[in-house]
């Protein structure tokens, strides 16, 4: 059937490129009208034998038909899920390791194996090779992760890196260098280097330091002893972890990793069904539970298949899964693995048909490949798999396709570094992806190009999606166009060389054309100059790629192009030709791709768009904010670049306009604090608001729970936070993630609320107050605590955080709830203001009030203060996280630590490299990719310095909140 839709939409496709050909957007009517006349007889003669194929596909599917009948396909056609959102009960199976099903005893094996006689001191021991060993979906990377994640702060450094099948052993030798924090690595540059000499680069590294490795995943013994040759033993008790499938594979001390008990196993399926917490339910069919814990064999991965597979379906129908054939077959030890494939492919039967070609299409991205999920799904409805719903957009259908297959635990769900964001990836099981790609091969669904072979031969020489992973992509031969390049309707590229490829002409079909993390270093690629031929490019990526500066103007003939994803990429300026995309619905630019003159006249389809217009005059920023009002369906905007005076106006009122808006960023330059904002009506679909450089007097009245209840990211520029507006953000009832911070110089006043129940921050779970001390004071009453906030400028303020009258043992007893969810806070201590009396502290912030708190960023501002003074609030501060009962993982960040040497020393600092090493620690290098330029006045006044900070990508929303913080210092 997948054949003949093929033939059917070539054919469709064909007598468009033949018929109506394509145009350029400046011809005259005349000299279209002659060109019509002159292609007439050409024209009829391609009628005819467009006919004549019709009749012949016209047989075909009357054979398909006919086979169709006989084998009475309705009656095993999986019903489609009735769930679109992500299920809780699978969410809550995903939570930080030390709360995994079964994994306690197993961890705690490893870490006995790994741990060294003198504990955390430097040994004096050989390395030490611990390899994991076990069937696939058994948990071996979980439980290295876990054990990496428990001792890495014992090491000078570390790194964990996944191999895989068929590794380029010089991209793992390289990414151990970049997680080793050796960023410079990152740079292109060093692609030039073989393995001999990585292996150098590593051996020199790693001489004089105690490391930590995790090499995942090995199945080869060949590439194991190419990665051990970089690892050097310099007796200072380094550790590496192998996890492998193959026993034969594993060195030094074996950990043998074994399924999950019984009843851990049944645990972890009744969580997955009923949210019970382990618990059985009543009237389980005994028999048919029986069977499927037997079959599932204590693997992991086939227990929560094979649960998801089963949610929704009525307890009496678990017994025709149970009968499906090969159900029966043994289950020893060697079984493990063919039962796990086995109940893999009987989920993979069970999706209904749109889901398996959706899950068929993640065969295109290499192994452990992180997907984006928007890009997934703009591709998703590029190739026509997303089909429409009434009063549904084509992006949220495609949306509950991903969170069906998130739910019936085909695609694992991947969340923000911090894991309190939405889910923006997903991942596909190595055992899942060796199950697609086999089906790809047998349906010709996709032809995987690496290492410059075809790995899989099309059928009948027609290859419909063509897959490039790490490779050199050169131009196409004769020979390949005669094997039937020319039907391909889809072309991927991921992590490949550019360098020599240039677009064929031949590829008339094409829908898809997606460049990711692919790259040219020497000079500009030409590979896009036949661009204008593809008349039916639905989908436009160059996510992430270099080397490509410019899209030629004749885009604008590209009148079916859908979505432009750029970011990421080198494209600097669009041309005016995307102006003529009338069809545009997801237009992605980089954060320094500028929008050409007259952008939104014409394109008033978009649903997403990002796009910088620092480039544009005052008038024609006035009409684009005024375009933007035009935009009905628009779901995601996101604008860079200053706007001033009545452009804010327009602004504004544009927004009130846009009533499906989920997704909102301003990053622009606004020196002066933006009134405007209280007039702003914003949509009640709002999820994220992030509005970046831009001065706010006071939080905005339209941030309440009654205007905004879908609200889950916020992050402002404040001057000023009093109780109301505090009680406000408190309220919002979907709030997860909350930055605010405030501009220098600080004023505005003190923040004090009184909680006094449920209801406030009720599912915060990350919260930078960056410019603000905070404490949290238990009320006599003991059913109330009072949350201040406090600027670190106002002498009235102190008295909250004086000294303390409460003692350690009080500080232990369980106080009223407070932020349940809260597990990351970050907040400053202005240390000279906190001291300036003699009364301040930091043993009193009531930091225990937090229940789920694990992690704490302080930025201690030195500025004023002495180093006894510094080093008395670090002290105060360790003691506060080492009381609290999750032991808190404490980050401290010196600010103005030049400042606080000039007080103490009557010498004049100058140490602009200090300073910024010393706030943003780890997260500054110095790769390519993005430059941030911080325009900073450093004291004294009259000395200004240029910053220019490099940042890796991935790097990007982390590193973020620290440049804000940075801009709260004096600034030219």
């Amino acid at each position: 059937m997948r054949e003949a839709s093929y033939d059917i939409e070539d054919l469709l496709d064909t007598f468009l490129v033949r018929v109506q050909g394509s145009e350029p957007v400046d011809q005259s009517r005349l000299k279209r009208a002659l060109k019509k006349m002159g292609g007439l007889f050409g024209k009829a003669k391609a009628r005819r034998e467009i006919s004549s194929a019709i009749e012949d596909i016209k047989k075909q599917l009357q054979e398909v038909a006919e086979r169709r009948n006989r084998c009475k396909i309705d009656e095993t056609v999986a019903k489609p899920d009735a769930t679109w959102a992500i299920d809780p009960r699978l969410e809550a199976m995903y939570k930080e390791v030390t709360k995994l099903i079964g994994i306690d005893k197993s961890r705690g094996e490893l870490l006995s194996m790994l741990s060294s006689p003198q504990g955390n001191e430097v040994s004096h021991e050989k390395m030490k090779i611990v390899s994991v060993v076990g069937v696939g979906g058994l948990g071996k990377t979980t439980l290295a992760k876990a054990g990496y994640d428990e001792l890495k702060s014992q090491f000078d450094c570390g790194a964990f890196v996944p191999v895989g099948r068929n590794p380029d052993v010089k991209k793992v030798l390289r990414d151990i260098l970049i997680d080793l924090d050796n960023k410079e690595f990152e740079e292109p540059k060093y692609d030039i280097l073989d393995v001999r000499q990585l292996i150098n680069k590593l051996n020199n590294f790693l001489r004089s330091k105690r490391y930590f490795i995790v090499i995942d995943d090995v199945w080869e013994t060949r590439d194991w002893k190419n990665i051990g040759l970089a690892l050097v033993e310099n007796d200072r008790g380094s550790i590496v972890i192998k996890t492998t499938r193959k026993s034969e594979v594993a060195t030094g001390v074996i950990y043998q990793l074994r399924p999950l008990s019984d009843d851990d196993s049944k645990m972890l399926l009744f969580t997955r069904l009923f949210d019970s917490g382990g618990e059985c339910p009543a009237n389980l069919p005994a028999e048919a539970f029986k069977k499927i814990m037997r079959k599932c064999g204590g693997v992991p991965l086939a227990i929560i298949t094979m649960a998801s597979m089963l949610v929704g379906k009525k307890t009496e129908d678990w017994l025709a899964v149970c009968n499906s054939s090969g159900f029966y077959r043994g289950n020893d030890g060697g079984q493990q693995a063919d039962d796990t494939e086995w109940i893999l492919s009987l989920s993979y039967y069970d999706l209904p048909m749109h889901l398996k070609t959706c899950l068929l299409y993640l065969s295109v991205y290499p192994e452990d490949y992180s997907i984006k999920k928007d890009r997934l799904i703009w591709r998703w409805i590029a190739e026509g798999f997303v089909e429409m719903k009434t009063g549904t957009s084509l992006f949220q259908r495609g949306e509950e396709y991903f969170n069906q297959l998130v739910n019936r635990s085909m695609i694992q769900a991947v969340r923000d570094e911090d894991g309190v964001g939405d889910i923006y990836a997903c991942q596909v099981h190595d055992m899942v992806l060796d199950l697609i790609r086999g089906l790809s091969y047998e349906e010709n669904f996709v032809t995987i190009s690496n290492d410059g072979e075809v790995t899989s031969l099309a059928h009948q020489n027609k290859v419909r999606r063509l897959a490039h992973q790490y490779r050199v992509m050169k131009q196409l031969t004769q020979q390949e166009d005669d094997t039937g390049m020319a039907r391909v309707r889809s072309l991927l590229a991921c992590r490949c060389d550019i360098g020599s490829w240039v677009l064929h002409p031949s590829f008339k079909l094409l829908r898809v054309l997606a460049l990711e993390d692919c790259g040219y270093e020497e000079g500009h690629c030409q590979g896009l100059k036949h661009l204008g031929d593809l008349l039916h490019l639905g989908y436009l990526g160059l996510q992430d790629t270099f080397g490509i500066y410019e899209l030629p103007e004749e885009i604008g003939k590209l009148k079916f192009l859908q979505t432009l994803d750029l970011g990421g990429s080198d494209i600097q300026v669009l041309p005016f030709g995307v102006c003529q995309l009338t069809q545009l619905v997801c237009l992605r630019g980089d954060y320094s791709t500028c929008a050409p003159d007259g952008l939104l006249k014409k394109l008033t389809s978009l649903e997403e768009l990002l796009i910088h217009i620092g480039n544009l005059n005052d008038e024609s920023k006035r009409q684009f904010v005024k375009a933007l009002g035009n935009l009905s369906e628009l779901r995601v905007l996101r604008i860079n670049g200053s706007m001033e005076g009545t452009v804010q106006s327009d602004l504004a009122q544009s927004l009130g306009n846009l009533h499906k808006l989920q997704h909102l960023s301003l990053r622009y330059n606004c020196e002066a604090p933006w009134a405007k904002w209280d007039r702003v009506v914003l949509s009640q679909h709002l999820q994220s608001l992030i509005v970046d450089s831009v001065v706010l007097r006071r939080l905005p009245s339209c941030i309440n729970p009654a205007c905004l209840p879908s609200l889950c990211h916020l992050d402002l520029y404040v001057d000023n936070i009093d109780e109301a507006g505090l009680r406000a953000v408190g309220g919002l009832p979907q709030l997860r993630r909350l930055n605010l911070h405030r501009p220098k110089p600080w004023s505005g006043s003190t923040a004090t609320v009184v909680i006094a129940g449920d209801g406030f921050f009720q599912k915060l779970r990350h919260c930078s107050f960056s410019d603000w001390m905070v404490q949290f004071v238990v009320k006599e009453d003991s059913a109330s605590v009072s949350f201040s906030l406090w600027k670190g400028k106002q002498q009235g303020a102190l008295a909250a955080f004086g000294s303390s009258t409460e003692d350690e043992s009080s500080s232990r007893s369980v106080p009223p709830t407070v932020m349940p969810n809260l597990q990351h806070l970050e907040f400053r201590v202005p240390v000279r203001a906190l001291y300036k009396d003699g009364n301040g502290s930091c043993r009193s912030l009531g930091l225990h009030c937090l229940p789920s708190l694990r992690e704490v960023e302080v930025y201690v501002d030195c500025e004023g203060a002495s180093p006894d003074e510094v080093e008395k609030v670090e002290a105060e501060l360790r003691h506060e996280a080492q009381l609290h009962p999750n032991s808190l993982k404490l980050d401290l960040y010196k600010l103005n630590k030049d400042e606080m040497i000039r007080h103490s020393t009557g010498q004049i600092g100058d140490k602009v490299h200090t300073r910024c090493s010393a706030h943003l620690g780890s997260y500054v290098n110095s790769t390519i990719f993005y430059f941030f330029i911080l325009t900073i006045k450093f004291l004294p006044a009259t000395s200004p310095r240029m910053v220019m900070i490099c940042v890796r990508r991935k790097r990007k929303r982390k590193v973020r909140s620290h440049l804000l913080a940075m801009r709260s210092l004096p600034r030219s």
